[in-house]
């Protein structure tokens, strides 16, 4: 398999990789050999062992098969099939099928069956892109930062995003949902250099960007509408062989509520090397009348639902105390032969952390690694909201990947998932998974 194929197997939206659900795959070949028509068939077994209600109900049991079919054609066009089919052996309610009804019982939930389909390269004046989005942000990140549409585990729609670049004009169009009436926005950038003195040597080095971000709030479970704009501007103040420092302030609200606003200036540094890949950003903020930075983060499928704290009610319902905060988010890629083409690396950490003058703190990281010559895949995803206040939430996963075969592999993999009911709360639980791989991709 070429390097091409990692595109469709790892990549989403942001560039990250999905790290609770990491594939494997081998190393690419060198990138002379990316061209043309290529494919890849995979088929997965294992045990599943859900505990939906924290112990109410007892343990549901199934036996997942997960096939996959990736094709690609160079760069610019791919496409990757396949969802995970449960088949219930034990547990559940009385009555209940063969095949895990809450998988399937919207048509928003066949937006898996996409994985990823991907049209137009990086390069490319329009791109598109639909699939799932894990660790999503709309470029500044103000509104919509590491964003996942498929936080909620029974709610499995295919999010899209649509780029496109015009002159000096650059948009970023997403929707979470393509079948369903959900989150959606856009932002475009204007390169300011390019608009007054031409097309410049560097472009991005001054820019101005509006976004806005809309939820329906109809699809996955139904949620108050919210609407959010956010105003922002860079300046790209040093710039050196594999490194850039930028600077960075924006303002933000939500329209028709009055006095819900937000502040924001802050520092970015990007560094990059024939091994490593890094990007590190620290702003300072200010939230007032319930309007805050990264609102659509990693947690919103279900705090939409239910948000962090003793309330119970849905974030837009719910007050979020005035005050200041500092963020930190660092994007690490580091591989020990090389970058170029290679998507999938030794060592992959994405850590957001934000702290709030009134006493709560948020993070959200995932590491992935390989070892023993790209044959072990380790991956680990951390999210803990509301540190330090009543109501906070934590989940937790991992997994575990050995390939140890030409063709083969084994998977085990654990963690807690939140469940929402029909009520908006939400139940603990979680699940265990342990069973083999077999692939073409060698």
């Amino acid at each position: 398999m070429t390097s091409a194929l990692l595109v469709l197997l790892l990549l989403s939206q942001t560039g990250e990789a999905d790290l609770t659900s990491a594939e494997a795959v081998p190393p690419p070949l060198p990138a002379s050999s990316t061209g043309g028509w290529r494919y890849l068939t995979r088929l997965e077994a294992t045990g599943l062992a859900l505990l939906p209600h924290g112990g109410v109900g007892g343990v549901e049991s199934y036996a997942q098969l997960t096939p996959m079919l990736v094709v690609t054609e160079g760069e610019a066009l791919g496409l990757n099939l396949g969802a995970p089919v449960r088949l219930r052996l034990a547990g559940g309610e009385v009555g209940a099928g063969l095949v895990r009804r809450e998988d399937w019982d919207s048509l928003s939930d066949w937006g898996q069956l996409v994985h990823a389909l991907k049209l137009g390269s990086d390069t490319a004046p329009v791109g598109l892109w639909v699939g799932a989005l894990e660790g999503y942000s709309l470029l500044s990140g103000h509104l919509v930062r590491r964003y996942s549409n498929r936080a909620n585990p029974d709610y499995h729609p295919a999010g899209a995003s649509l780029t496109g670049t015009l002159g000096p004009l650059y948009v970023e169009a997403f929707a979470s949902d393509v079948l369903g009436a959900r989150l959606m926005g856009a932002q475009a950038e204007v390169d300011l250099q390019h608009l007054f003195t031409g097309p410049p040597r560097q472009r991005g080095r001054y820019t101005l960007g509006l976004s806005a971000v809309h939820d329906w709030g109809r699809a996955g479970g139904a949620s108050p509408p919210v609407t959010l704009a956010h105003l922002d501007g860079t300046a790209v103040v040093v710039v050196r062989p594999g490194f850039e420092l930028h600077v960075l302030g924006g303002w933000g609200g939500r329209p028709g509520v009055g006095g819900a606003w937000g502040a924001v200036v802050g520092v970015g540094a990007d560094a990059l090397s024939a091994a490593l890949d890094m990007k590190l950003r620290l702003e300072v903020r200010r939230q007032h009348g319930g309007f805050r930075q990264g609102y659509f983060g990693p947690d919103y499928e279900l705090g939409r639902l239910s948000a962090v704290g003793p309330s119970g009610l849905p974030q837009a319902q719910t007050p979020f105390p005035n005050g200041f905060s500092t963020y930190a988010e660092a994007l690490v890629a580091w591989d020990g032969v090389r970058l170029g083409g290679l998507l999938q690396r030794h060592l992959c950490l994405s850590l957001g952390a934000e702290v709030f003058g009134w006493g709560r703190v948020d993070v959200d990281g995932r590491l992935a690694a390989q070892l023993a010559h790209r044959n072990l895949e380790v991956a680990l995803s951390g999210l803990a909201l509301g540190l330090g206040q009543p109501g906070a939430r934590h989940l937790y996963s991992g997994q575990v990947r050995w390939r140890f075969g030409h063709k083969l592999y084994a998977l085990a993999e654990g963690g807690t998932l939140l469940f929402p009911e029909a009520d908006g709360a939400l139940r603990p639980g979680a699940f265990a998974s342990l069973g083999l791989g077999v692939d073409n991709a060698r």
